[in-house]
């Protein structure tokens, strides 16, 4: 019989590929209704998968210090965490403004 890994065993041995950490983070971003503990959580998670144990503590206690922060100097905190982590924090344009740009410019390819 299989043994199966406890799910916080297999989450971060998954989170452990940075594209993957990636995406498990920008999932919880894009949640319709965010919910701050959850992105604790998450880049918890995220932390003690891409560093060592030693370190874990030292990015935990620097999260919660950059949360805590007001408006936009947590944003510019968190992409400086991030970015410790071997990961990035960007801006990208969504589905919903693609299909509404691409509509656009089929539209102004058939009146031409």
């Amino acid at each position: 019989m299989h043994k199966s890994l406890p799910y916080h065993d297999f989450l971060i041995l998954q989170l452990k590929d940075p594209s993957y950490a990636a995406l498990y983070i920008e999932a919880i971003l894009e949640e319709e209704d965010p919910e701050p503990e959850l992105l604790r959580l998450a880049l918890s998670h995220v932390a003690e998968a891409l560093t060592s144990p030693e370190q874990t503590k030292q990015h935990l206690e620097k999260l919660d210090e950059l949360l805590s922060k007001p408006g936009s100097e947590a944003i510019y905190s968190l992409g400086t965490w991030l970015n410790a982590l071997g990961l990035k924090l960007t801006v990208t344009v969504s589905d919903e403004a693609k299909d509404k740009l691409k509509n656009t410019e089929t539209a102004s390819q058939i009146t031409v």
